[in-house]
């Protein structure tokens, strides 16, 4: 397949990740769809161009890893999962029902293709460190990928990981920060500014690339140059709208937490068809 099929490829799934979302977030009537919509490019990227798993083995250990440190954007995770086969697209509609194993925030005992439980903020990137190191010890290829938030770097346990990071020298490693500006108070830099995060995951050794996280060529090139560095972490600053994909949710503080009602459901399907 050419190149720009490829990406063709991946646009059209990353429009079906955004409808699941929007429905798994209208069906349960809770959920937060701002930075979901936000991480849909890269995760989509993540799964059905960039990551070696295997849908018929989801505990293989040669495959690759995927932290979803930021775990309250689960929509976007258990719609990649489930487009790419892990469990059955009809159970996106029980996302946060009462027995459901599609709860809130992922569960690694209880979802297939989930790698770690996550939710309370700014654990990911140590959780990652842990299996990079492992796989260093056990001499496997596998590559391990943190998403994380950029409010959720405002968390010293970021930091000290980051340290863990540049330490053993984890090439194996890639941390991904989803720069939408945006957290539940209002713009990251009047809550607690992190930036600039370029400069500060660059003096604790990361091997950093920044781009544009809604375009796939960008996306798909900083995976492939984040591969060939040696000796040092690799962090993707991708730079994200909130939201995007429905207009009105697009840089929306507001819509961090909540679910859109019918008209608005309605109205983000017809802009996503």
């Amino acid at each position: 397949m050419s190149e720009f099929l490829k990406i063709q490829n991946l646009q059209k799934i990353a429009k079906d990740v955004r409808k699941d979302i929007v429905e798994m977030l209208y069906s349960a009537q809770s959920g937060h769809p701002g930075g979901s919509l936000s991480i849909t490019d890269i995760l989509t990227t993540l799964y059905f161009y960039e990551m070696n798993i295997n849908v018929n083995n989801p505990k293989d250990e040669n495959r690759d890893r995927l932290i979803l440190s930021k775990g309250h954007c689960s929509p976007a995770l258990y719609s990649c999962l489930a487009e790419k086969g892990f469990f059955p697209k009809e159970d996106l509609k029980t996302f946060r029902k009462i027995n459901s194993y599609l709860q809130g925030h992922p569960d690694m005992k209880k979802i297939p293709g989930v790698d770690m439980t996550s939710g309370s903020l700014g654990q990911g990137l140590s959780v990652a460190n842990g299996i990079a190191i492992a796989g260093k010890l056990d001499d496997k290829s596998y590559r391990v990928y943190c998403i994380m938030g950029d409010g959720e770097i405002e968390e010293g346990q970021i930091w000290e990981a980051a340290m863990t990071s540049s330490k053993y020298k984890l090439d194996n490693l890639c941390a991904i920060v989803d720069n939408n500006n945006l957290q539940i108070d209002g713009k990251i830099e009047d809550v607690m500014s992190p930036y600039p995060i370029n400069k500060k995951f660059e003096s604790f050794g990361f091997n950093v690339i920044e781009i544009d996280g809604h375009n796939f060529e960008e996306i798909i090139n900083a995976f492939e140059d984040a591969k060939k560095v040696k000796e040092k972490p690799t962090v993707i600053i991708a730079k994200t709208v909130k939201g995007k994909g429905v207009s009105y949710m697009e840089n929306q503080v507001g819509w961090h937490g909540k679910a859109p009602n019918e008209e608005e459901y309605k109205l983000a399907l017809e802009e996503l068809k």
